[in-house]
């Protein structure tokens, strides 16, 4: 393999993202890392101001871009991005689930509203945004899915507990699609960070950020920019012999 060989591994030229959760934290940084590589991005966030100001922040890279205000947990606004996406751009080759809900209850005082919302977000969305891109996906001859989900998957999680089952539940829905999947040409894997530098770490108490940090191996958390190398080697060429496969990238958090 040459040097202009290896290049194009990484190309994304002509291909058509959709990234939720693409204004912040880790979903910003794959939004940009995706740009870079000369995708066209759809970035879908609940605020409409974030989504405008992604899209100029991303047009201003180079790149092509929309913003596209979107409420993961509402199957409606997941049709319309969907719908936007497509007549914007022409296609969609490149489904990146990144949103997240943070929602958390201990247990004894779990409700039915708060377990809708937060599965509703987490699981839910995910799969039907799948469910409504995936004709789209089975045009591309490229398609490629990326679920974000957690180290929080693999380990117990007293006081995100909804969320941790959210994340497993997502894994699991990882590797089902890429079985059912395959034949039609669309590779679909999971991402699984551990402790990221982002907004809805920097929400806990400091002591529990500094147990977060400490948790792992390197003794430090991550720049959400770490998450864009291992997502572009599931979501390119880089990783065509890859699906139905978890990536953790979590500072050495994950026992094995």
């Amino acid at each position: 393999m040459d040097r202009n060989s290896l290049n194009r591994l990484h190309d994304l030229t002509g291909r058509v993202a959709i990234v939720t959760g693409g204004t912040r934290g880790i979903g910003l940084s794959i939004a940009e890392g995706l740009a870079a590589a000369g995708a066209k991005i759809a970035v879908a966030s609940r605020k409409e101001d974030a989504c405008e100001r992604v899209e100029a922040r991303l047009r201003s890279m180079g790149g092509e871009a929309i913003g596209v205000p979107t409420h993961m947990g509402e199957i409606d606004s997941i049709n319309a991005l969907v719908d936007r996406s497509v007549e914007q751009f022409g296609r969609i080759d490149i489904v990146v689930n990144n949103a997240a809900n943070a929602l958390t209850l201990p247990f004894g005082q779990l409700t039915p509203e708060a377990w809708d919302k937060s599965l509703g977000t987490n699981l839910r969305g995910p799969v039907f945004l799948v469910e409504r891109a995936l004709p789209h996906l089975e045009e591309s001859g490229k398609g490629a899915i990326l679920n974000v989900i957690s180290a929080g998957a693999f380990l117990f999680s007293a006081n995100t507990a909804m969320y941790a089952a959210a994340k497993a539940g997502l894994m699991s829905m990882t590797r089902s699609m890429a079985a059912v999947f395959a034949p039609k040409g669309i590779r679909v894997n999971a991402l699984a960070p551990g402790t990221v530098d982002t907004d809805m770490v920097r929400n806990n108490p400091p002591e529990a950020i500094e147990s977060m940090k400490n948790a792992c191996f390197m003794k430090r958390a991550a720049h959400p920019d770490e998450m864009v190398g291992p997502a572009l080697l599931l979501l390119s060429d880089a990783g065509s012999y890859m699906t139905g496969q978890v990536v953790i990238v979590d500072g050495g958090l994950t026992p094995h």
